[in-house]
């Protein structure tokens, strides 16, 4: 793959398009033996969580119903994610064993749609190795989705499709996961280039959505009665590209502060692009939770510099102190790569340090995986497995350690929990995130559900915390 930012234009689908659309949902809806059951796998991050929302609610305008599980269904359509190998191989596992469900339902349908499918010669794959796929489209394809199931049910045969565009889609049906708290994507696509990650090719270039379209969306979510609002995008923090100058992200946060949305969330960011104004317009809110995911990746400058990560360690340091100082109880999160091509050891420990340094409240932490194409599968110094799995399990000590310190801070005081549902271990006590971010266990039962519960943290158990209510 080449570094090409030019070569992949943006398309605003326009409302004759949509109206296709919304006219193939219902041809199909009209379809006597079209599939009455649906089921929504979905693979990946938050937004692929929301395209999934997308997906449903597309189908549910055709007419189905969702089915309690995947054997049950009538059609069946993996939702991809490619950014990291081991998703793509449990993805296509699973496709594959539908080919076995499919022998005692013969009306069974199969798709395959998101980061994957948009990676390059992925949908040619499909059609060699996976011949009882009936559907694939990439993500540029997601708004298209009834115009192609339409095409399979008439024509029959099989549809696959994969756009070489850069999407914006507005007023596609959304059936949300929870009924308390919504996704709202703000941006599509990135435009960093980091070179151990795939998604500028598959998920496009930056393109952000029209902030009228977006207050809009919130004010529709919050008539609904949604009390949390989480913002989505591949880099927040550069949103407003290519629209007026006065769209930019902190003015965005400020707009939704002011309408009064109980709770804004929003990731991810990219240190670079975490400017001091964005940092005011927390500071100055009143509904944006005081928590910050801020992926530092490695703590070493010559790693940052191979990952094109574009920030020192010296830089990255300065915005958490800057978060801080205006924000002093924030919940910092974070992503860490062990084991990218010609770590050495020594880079390694700087990552240790700068865990230590920062003491993050919870951090994803991943062995790095080469993805075919991008810059780092093609650099020298590939690090052995038993390297990298030495150096992950050092690091989660680190995290996991440091984590329990930090959580101690919490213990005596109050937080606002919004609860998302039963815990796993007992069927009296709920669970739900705190205002900073952190897990946080209570006594209750399945009524409080989307509630917003007030309580003083009594306790730090693993990486979560436990709360009596006020």
């Amino acid at each position: 793959m080449q570094d090409h930012r030019t070569d992949r234009k943006t398309a605003h689908i326009t409302p004759e398009e949509m109206a296709k659309q919304r006219q193939a949902m219902a041809e199909i809806r009209a379809l006597a033996d079209r599939p009455q059951t649906f089921c929504v796998v979905t693979y990946g991050c938050q937004m692929n969580a929301h395209d999934s929302e997308v997906i449903a609610g597309m189908l549910m305008e055709m007419g189905m119903t969702e089915a309690p599980d995947r054997e049950s269904a009538d059609f069946v359509i993996f939702n991809t994610c490619c950014v990291r190998d081991n998703a793509e191989r449990k993805a296509l596992g699973n496709v594959t064993w539908l080919k076995e469900v499919r022998k005692r339902n013969p009306r069974l349908r199969i798709g395959v749609c998101g980061c994957m499918i948009q990676e390059p010669g992925m949908a040619e794959r499909i059609l060699k190795q996976y011949p009882f796929v009936d559907l694939a489209f990439g993500t540029a394809n997601l708004y298209r989705m009834p115009e192609l199931l339409l095409r399979l049910l008439r024509d029959g045969g099989r549809v696959v499709e994969v756009a070489e565009e850069d999407t914006i889609a507005e007023e596609l049906p959304v059936q949300r996961l929870r009924r308390d708290a919504a996704y709202v994507t703000i941006m599509y696509g990135c435009n960093n280039f980091c070179s151990y990650c795939i998604v500028p090719y598959v998920r496009g270039r930056e393109r952000s959505r029209e902030m009228d379209d977006i207050l809009r969306e919130a004010e529709s979510l919050q008539r609904d009665g949604v009390k949390e609002i989480m913002l989505l995008g591949q880099n927040v923090n550069s949103y407003g590209l290519g629209l007026e100058s006065g769209a930019t992200f902190p003015n965005l946060l400020r707009r939704l502060d002011a309408m009064g949305i109980e709770r804004l969330r929003f990731m991810t960011s990219h240190p670079k692009d975490l400017s001091d104004d964005l940092i005011d317009a927390m500071a100055g809110s009143r509904h944006i939770l005081p928590q910050f995911h801020l992926p530092v990746q490695s703590g070493s400058d010559e790693v940052l510099r191979a990952m094109n990560r574009r920030y020192t360690r010296a830089d990255y340091l300065g915005r958490v102190k800057a978060l801080r100082s205006a924000i002093p109880d924030i919940g910092l999160t974070t992503d860490i790569i062990v084991g990218h091509p010609g770590e050495t050891e020594e880079q390694f420990l700087e990552t240790l340090s700068l865990v230590e340094e920062v003491g993050y409240d919870s951090a994803f932490t991943f062995i790095y995986s080469p993805r075919v194409g991008t810059r780092s599968a093609a650099m020298p110094g590939q690090i052995a497995p038993e390297v990298a799995t030495d150096r992950i399990q050092r690091l989660i000590a680190v995290q996991e350690r440091r984590q329990r310190e930090r959580l101690q801070r919490f213990v005596g005081t109050e937080e606002q929990v919004l609860v998302e549902g039963l815990s796993r271990r007992s069927d009296t006590a709920v669970s739900g995130k705190g205002g900073h971010g952190i897990s946080i266990t209570l006594a209750g039962t399945e009524k409080d559900i989307g509630e917003i519960i007030p309580v003083r943290v009594t306790g730090v158990k693993n990486n979560t915390l436990t709360a009596e209510r006020l």
